[in-house]
């Protein structure tokens, strides 16, 4: 659409056009520590109190295809607008709840992003989080900082959000194929399996979407990446979605350091995209409960890799595409990370893979 929008005003202090002096206070800056003089502030809005890192003078990082933005461009939107695009958070334009609160269906006029008819204008995902979630504003904020600033066609768009009063919501781009997990694990049942190109085709664009996040000029951390977390537009292109984890920072080169834990336990690896199957699931027998640990050594035989393929696909791939898959996902599983690929040379590998005939 190629709109441009300035932040909030009464976010937009002037001292976000200088350097960041000790006293300064804003909301840009959670999470976002990649360079510059970085002070320490508290900020406090209704009950919420969080710590703030202030971030300053950092310039937009280029990445083929994309680039992180020095501050989100994003429209700032009143709750009423955002109750009336949803026709007041209606139950037939629910789309979902997560951890951190619910999603609605809305309508926005696609010139100036104002409420529109339904049918009419652009569609939009509006999320609305949960003001007694313990980690409601703090995600919140993440996501505006560290989603608002990136611009990447495997990134889901962030296009405006809203602080009002008690009420914390976020505006995105409305992805309609849905999340890869619905896909995987059919919640609609009317879904048709996804065939082995467009699975190949959803994992090339995610590895796409890490690799802009992993560049040495960059480095964010998603620290939550799973099936979930990736969204499907109508071709089926990948965008990673849900920053609310996202951690930005370098400090000499080298990820910042951190004694939190994050992310959702055993999604540390995609391999298990490709079997439909949960990495981590308490109903199945006890030796079988983590999926890596139980289906790797099916990754390395020939014979055994075809029982775990998915047999809905069966025909649509050559043995040697799947056993190089099988391979690359290996060199990810090592335990050392010196010994796995960059995210790059996973995205290089896939492309290679997809070329066999």
């Amino acid at each position: 659409m190629g709109l441009c929008f300035s932040v909030a005003p009464w976010l937009h202090y002037s001292s976000l056009n200088r350097r960041h002096s000790r006293g300064s206070s804003d909301i840009h800056g959670s999470n976002v520590e990649s360079c510059g003089t970085i002070t320490t502030t508290r900020i406090r809005k209704s009950q919420f109190s969080v710590r703030e890192s202030i971030e300053s003078e950092c310039s937009p990082l280029p990445f083929p295809g994309g680039q992180i933005l020095k501050l989100p461009e994003l429209k700032v939107f009143s709750f009423e607008e955002l109750k009336s695009a949803t026709g007041n958070f209606r139950s037939d334009r629910f789309l979902g709840e997560g951890g951190f609160g619910s999603v609605y269906k809305g309508w926005l006029d696609e010139n100036n992003l104002t409420p529109a008819k339904p049918g009419s204008g652009v569609v939009v995902a509006i999320k609305i989080f949960d003001p007694e979630g313990c980690q409601g504003f703090s995600q919140w904020q993440s996501e505006v900082n560290v989603l608002g600033r990136l611009s990447h066609p495997n990134v889901v768009r962030l296009l405006g959000y809203c602080w009002d009063e008690d009420q914390f919501l976020l505006v995105y781009e409305f992805m309609p194929k849905g999340s890869l997990e619905n896909h995987l694990f059919r919640r609609n049942h009317s879904m048709e399996p996804l065939s082995w190109n467009t699975r190949l085709k959803i994992v090339i664009g995610a590895a796409r979407g890490l690799a802009f996040l992993h560049a040495n000029e960059n480095l964010v951390i998603f620290r939550d990446f799973k099936t979930s977390n990736v969204l499907l537009d109508g071709n089926y292109n990948a965008k990673l979605s849900d920053f609310g984890l996202a951690k930005v920072g370098l400090s000499g080169g080298q990820p910042q350091a951190t004694a939190r834990i994050m992310g959702t336990h055993g999604y540390a690896a995609p391999e298990y995209v490709a079997t439909g199957m949960r990495v981590i699931d308490k109903r199945r027998p006890t030796k079988q409960q983590n999926l890596v640990e139980w289906r790797k050594p099916c990754l390395s035989s020939k014979k055994k890799l075809k029982s775990i393929m998915d047999g809905r696909i069966e025909g649509q791939y050559s043995t040697k595409a799947a056993l190089e898959t099988a391979k690359l996902t290996l060199k990810c599983l090592k335990p050392d990370p010196r010994q796995r690929p960059s995210m790059k040379q996973v995205l290089e590998r896939l492309e290679a893979i997809e070329d066999i005939h």
